[in-house]
């Protein structure tokens, strides 16, 4: 026997530099240590110990993924692990590795360790990353945007089917009813809202925040932020990639100074399924989703991932929007330019109700480069925005009623009894004024 930094070896045996290097999947990983004298663990042990080693990807431990499959130990210290990774040529597997054996190569008892390196089944691959999202979703960082607000994402399988064009439009009819909205324009390549409802200038920095820029609309108002707002020219093209994109949107969700009185945030998501709609999904999990289409069944099937993208992240996926549903002519005659029936298709299938369908018209399109949100008007295509609108504040996302809560209703009692003190003392003599007043006492909240 022969002494290494790797531990003890035997003149024939692979060397402990051989040994302890990564092999390919179905082999295995021997790892060699000091013979210890004390009693092995067992195999329960082990796995506990296996709950300390995480996926870097994933984010859970090996254990709960299922990744982990079981441990022997023999009498002598032998410990075999069967680990099995999503896909055998996984980039991770050294780190996976690494800390395995940090884990148990310095346990009393052991003398050697072989991992058996195998592959998920689909089945058993699909289940761990559900494990993995739902994890997230029940520890997702913190934001600047309220508890109570209500934060819906509008989302849309593909490009071209007016999504911009509806978040604008709800916003401005939310904010008409007296909501205060904001509107977060995360589409960062293809940024609009700021011409679609008219809103431009700088963002600035305050207390070491991002101040919204803001929009009074009847009795409500909008808060606004985008890359717009950001770039020197509207036709500036902004070539970022994954890592910087999200980077973005967390400023938004983190660094913004969202009023605590926000009753929803409307986030125009970018088209697709990409990084910025997973990074979102991990930040909000307890967004909303409102999925847009058109009639067209091309768009319907590609709609259908987003809202699958939601459902694996644990989105609750409000309705359904059907845009440019049809033309209606100015002899009253209804034309189906993009086909018929998508939207319905598309909200039956995933199970979700068809909240409205816009018609094409032109005022949607002109008024939105005007900064003149169509929804305020009084066409066909506004009456239908507004109604999406309502039912949505009254039925499918209300704001949330502070009136019940302990603080509000600890304010409203203090303002009773303020009342009640300033009643009072309009009514007592003078003397009993200046004699409150001289003996330290208040008619105001203390």
């Amino acid at each position: 026997m022969y002494r290494s930094v790797f531990g003890w070896w035997k003149w024939g045996d692979p060397t402990p530099r051989e040994s302890a290097r990564p092999l390919s999947a179905g082999h295995t990983t021997p790892i060699l240590i000091d013979v210890a004298t004390t009693s092995p663990p067992t195999p329960d042990y082990v796995m506990g110990l296996m709950r300390g080693v995480i996926d870097p990807e994933l984010g859970s431990d090996i254990v709960e993924l299922g990744m982990a499959k079981g441990a022997t130990v023999t009498d002598d210290g032998w410990v075999r692990l069967q680990i099995d990774l999503t896909t055998s040529g996984c980039p991770l597997r050294a780190q996976i590795q690494k800390d395995i054996r940090a884990r148990l190569t310095s346990l009393p008892g052991v003398t050697r360790v072989t991992i058996d390196w195998g592959e998920l089944t689909q089945d058993e691959r699909s289940e761990a990353m559900a494990k993995a999202r739902f994890n997230v979703s029940q520890n997702a960082p913190d934001t600047s945007i309220p508890s109570t607000t209500k934060v819906v994402m509008v989302a849309s399988g593909k490009g071209g089917v007016g999504k911009s064009s509806i978040t604008t439009n709800l916003a401005a009819a939310l904010a008409e009813q007296g909501y205060a909205v904001g509107v977060m324009d995360a589409d960062i390549w293809g940024f609009s809202v700021p011409r679609m409802l008219g809103v431009d200038g700088d963002l600035v920095s305050k207390d070491g925040k991002i101040q919204p820029l803001v929009r009074e609309i009847g009795t409500g108002r909008l808060e606004v932020v985008s890359m717009g707002f950001l770039v020197d020219q509207e036709d500036s093209a902004l070539m970022w990639r994954g890592l910087m994109l999200n980077r973005a949107v967390q400023h938004f969700c983190q660094d913004v100074a969202w009023p605590s009185d926000l009753d929803y945030l409307l986030i125009d998501m970018p088209p697709g399924t990409g990084d910025v709609q997973m990074g979102l999904a991990k930040m909000l999990p307890r967004a909303e989703m409102l999925i847009v289409t058109t009639p067209a069944l091309n768009a319907q099937k590609v709609a259908a991932r987003v809202a699958d993208m939601g459902a694996k992240n644990y989105l609750r996926i409000v309705g359904v929007i059907e845009n440019m549903s049809e033309f209606v002519a100015p002899d009253g005659s209804r034309h189906s330019l993009f086909g018929e029936g998508g939207g319905q298709q598309l909200a039956d299938d995933i199970g979700a109700p068809l909240l409205g369908q816009v018609p094409i018209e032109p005022a949607v399109s002109v008024n939105g480069d005007q900064g003149d949100p169509a929804a305020l008007g009084e066409t066909p295509a506004a009456e239908q925005l507004r109604a999406i609108a309502r039912v949505l504040a009254e039925e499918y996302v209300p704001p949330v009623e502070m009136a019940g809560c302990s603080a509000r209703m600890l304010d409203a009692a203090m303002a009773a009894l303020d009342a009640l003190d300033e009643n009072e003392s309009s009514t007592e003599p003078a003397d009993a004024t200046v004699q409150r007043s001289s003996s330290g006492g208040s008619s105001g909240r203390s």
